[in-house]
C-alpha cells in the first residue's frame, strides 16, 4: 500500500468518527481541517441526526451549506458526543487545541458533551504537550500582562496576527501563541493559567480531555481509549 498523505489520513479518521454519532441526537462538531472531513462525511447521514452544535462560525457555515441544522449551545442541555481535532494529544487524552482560534467555543461544546472523540493524524501524537505553540485567548487590555506571566514560566508569548493586524476571534478577543513550554502536568497548568485575569481560555484541554482518539496511521485508524 502506498504511503497515505496527511489529507488522506484526515479523511479516514473523519469517516471513522461517524461510528460514534448517536442516531436521532444532536452532535457536537469542532473546528479545523480534520473536522471538515468529518462534516463532509456527516452529510451522508444528516437524515438520521437532529442536527449539530458547532464550535465556530466556519464550521456552522459548512454544516448549513450541507443541509445540517445547527443549534445554539443554549438550546441544548447535553450532547452525547463531541467530535473535534487536536493540535497535540498525549497518552492520557490531554490535548492542546486552538490552532484554528476556536478554543473557547470548543471548550464550551466539550463541556456539554458526555464523550469527546478526538480525530487526528499521527503527527499530533506526543509524549508531553508543548511542542505546538499553545494558543491562549485573551482580553486585549491584558495582553502584555499575560505575556509577562508566561515569561515567568519560561514561555515566549506572541500575539497572533492576520494580515498584519491582531487576529480577532469569533468572540471578539485576541490570541497569544506561547512557545518554549513543556506541560508535564496539564491539569494543574490549565487551572493556573485559567486564574490569570484577562485569560478567556487556555488551549490546554485537560479538564475537558478526550475519551477516545481516532488516530490516522499508515496502518489505518488506530482507536485509543482513555
Amino acid at each position: 500500500m502506498s504511503q497515505l498523505t496527511q489529507d488522506e489520513l484526515k479523511t479516514l479518521v473523519g469517516r471513522a468518527a461517524l461510528a460514534h454519532v448517536v442516531p436521532g441526537e444532536i452532535v457536537g462538531v469542532g473546528t479545523g481541517s480534520t473536522v471538515n472531513k468529518f462534516i463532509d462525511a456527516l452529510a451522508g447521514m444528516k437524515d438520521r441526526i437532529r442536527g449539530a452544535v458547532s464550535s465556530s462560525e466556519a464550521s456552522t457555515e459548512r454544516l448549513r451549506a450541507l443541509g445540517i441544522p445547527v443549534f445554539d449551545a443554549n438550546e441544548v442541555e447535553r450532547l452525547s458526543v463531541y467530535v473535534d481535532g487536536a493540535d497535540e494529544i498525549d497518552p492520557k487524552g490531554y490535548m492542546i487545541k486552538g490552532g484554528g482560534a476556536a478554543l473557547t467555543r470548543e471548550k464550551i461544546v466539550a463541556a456539554l458533551s458526555e464523550r469527546f472523540v478526538c480525530i487526528a493524524d499521527e503527527s499530533k501524537w506526543v509524549s508531553v504537550l508543548g511542542s505546538f505553540p499553545l494558543p491562549v485567548e485573551v482580553i486585549p487590555m491584558a495582553t502584555q500582562q499575560i505575556i509577562r506571566r508566561f515569561a515567568g514560566l519560561g514561555g515566549a508569548a506572541r500575539l497572533r496576527l492576520k494580515d498584519g493586524v491582531p487576529l480577532v476571534t469569533d468572540n471578539g478577543q485576541h490570541i497569544l501563541d506561547v512557545t518554549g513550554l513543556r506541560i508535564s502536568d496539564p491539569l494543574a497548568f490549565e487551572s493556573t493559567v485559567n486564574d490569570w485575569p484577562g485569560v478567556v481560555t487556555v488551549g490546554v484541554f485537560a479538564h475537558q480531555k478526550a475519551h477516545v482518539c481516532l488516530l490516522g496511521t499508515a496502518q489505518g485508524v488506530k482507536v485509543i481509549e482513555f
